[in-house]
């Protein structure tokens, strides 16, 4: 499938050319003025194309266990793009030389207070991923029409920071995708028609 970067891109595209309203954001839970960072979403080029997410070690002090795609806060001087290459090298080893950037999506503001960019990138298959045990425990790889299928999703509201917050979860070969994660895979899948990509 060499044309794969092609076919995002112009589904990317098409999708980013109107205003969208209603997109999944926590910013209402956000209680300071949110700061900059962003995330990667590697597509790896695939006759079935898959997504690489990464686990956080369980041990760490802020969301122990959760299931994210590589990224973090910009640097001084960063744009979004940047920093998305950066964090995924540091924490897989994936090299910026391997990623084509197909574009960068709508921020999604956390509760947390980060606004996160998501970058969209196609990468090749059977990179030698090295998880860096300070930041990643594993990463695992995610057919793109499972993930992006928003019936394999569902819903829970909790009471958080006095208010109700609904999120949706999904679980795959053990591991819960869901939260932020989720919602900014949510938000992607509204943007892009990726039916498209997978008709022959």
């Amino acid at each position: 499938m060499n044309d794969l970067f092609d076919r995002l891109k112009r589904v990317f595209d098409d999708g980013h050319g109107e205003e969208m309203p209603g997109l999944l954001t926590d910013q209402a839970f956000a209680d300071r003025s949110p700061r900059p960072a962003a995330v990667l979403v590697p597509v790896t080029q695939r006759e079935r194309p898959g997504v690489i997410l990464t686990q956080r070690p369980r041990d760490m002090r802020s969301h122990p266990g959760q299931v994210a795609f590589p990224g973090g806060k910009l640097d001084a001087g960063e744009n979004a793009v940047e920093a998305a290459l950066r964090e995924a090298h540091e924490e897989l080893a994936m090299h910026p030389s391997h990623v084509q950037i197909v574009g960068a999506s709508d921020e999604y503001v956390t509760g947390t207070g980060f606004a996160v960019t998501p970058v969209l990138g196609v990468i090749p298959p059977d990179l030698p991923l090295v998880p860096n045990p300070g930041e990643v425990e594993s990463w695992f790889e995610v057919p793109l029409d499972i993930l992006f299928d928003c019936s394999n999703y569902g819903s829970n509201t909790v009471t958080w920071k006095g208010a109700e917050r609904t999120y949706f979860e999904m679980e795959y070969e053990g591991y819960r995708i869901w939260g932020v994660t989720a919602a900014i895979i949510a938000n992607l899948q509204r943007r892009m028609r990726l039916t498209e990509l997978f008709e022959k």
